[in-house]
């Protein structure tokens, strides 16, 4: 099997064509994902036929769920499907769970070099998101590994909370981490950002995804960042969020929807050896 390992930002994906074989990519991605004993990722892309955009994106976590959607992930989808001629569209069309996305490329000598998607617009009830309880779903107190957490909630896609700090390197993100994205308020889990404001152009993120954990940058958790800033008055409708490995262009629209622009690398391409490993990560 044929693949090409990509990331945007730090954030890792395996990128696949779907043969019709009838792979089980929910449970290749938690063998071919777990690092050092395998290839390693955050999670499988697989490249599909789609009836009614100009091609589909399947998003499987490196823990073997199903992602609606992935913002560094569409971009690297993007990249791949480009310059591979399986679409020859500058500005195409993607489907995926969590609807039909719309990457805008830009080409420096027929390369991609960067991918300006539009995420359509956030949902902010309870019911979308979704999230148990009644009211806003912003600025609300929970208690989560034994601390009481503010928490704003938002569906960009999928599921984001946020926690807005002072700073992050102060926090226990790494028990805050899990402990939000499975508590009982969430009954789909949630992805969580860490967002530090630097300034009203400027915000630090760090991202526990749903189902991988700490990854070097989210796209979706991206958007979802700047639109809970702006709504709590503290950025411009246009910010960079800076993240481990560089720094993503967020637009919050006029008319609510949002715009992400940022790179997308291809690192390699390889074949998979058959029969390949198939111990899964126990971590």
């Amino acid at each position: 099997m044929k693949f090409a390992k990509m990331h945007g930002l730090g954030n890792d994906f395996l990128i696949f064509e779907d043969n019709g074989a009838g792979t089980d990519w929910n449970a290749l991605s938690q063998i071919l994902c777990c690092r050092r004993l395998s290839v390693g990722a955050d999670g499988i892309l697989v490249v599909l036929p789609s009836s009614n955009s100009d091609i589909r994106m399947r998003i499987i976590n490196a823990d073997g769920s199903e992602a609606e959607m992935c913002g560094n992930g569409i971009r690297c989808f993007a990249k791949y499907v480009y310059e591979r001629g399986i679409v020859t569209k500058e500005d195409m069309s993607v489907e995926t769970l969590a609807g039909i996305m719309k990457p805008r490329l830009i080409l420096k000598e027929n390369k991609v070099i960067q991918v300006s998607v539009d995420m359509g617009k956030p949902s902010f009830g309870r019911e979308s998101i979704p999230m148990n309880g009644e009211g806003s779903a912003f600025d609300e107190d929970i208690q989560a590994a034994g601390k009481n957490v503010t928490i704003s909630a938002l569906l960009m896609g999928v599921p984001h909370t946020i926690v807005l700090t002072q700073d992050i390197e102060s926090l226990d993100t790494a028990t805050l981490g899990p402990a939000i994205e499975r508590h009982s308020i969430f009954p789909k889990k949630t992805n969580v950002n860490f967002v530090q404001v630097m300034d009203r152009e400027n915000i630090r993120v760090l991202t526990w995804e749903r189902g991988a954990g700490f990854t070097l940058a989210c796209g979706t958790g991206s958007c979802a960042s700047v639109v809970a800033m702006y709504k709590k008055g503290l950025v411009e409708r246009k910010a960079f969020v800076h993240l481990a490995a560089g720094h993503l262009i967020i637009e919050y629209l006029d008319d609510g929807r949002v715009i992400m622009t940022g790179p997308a690398q291809e690192v390699y391409t390889a074949v998979l050896s058959e029969p390949f490993p198939h111990k899964q990560c126990t971590s």
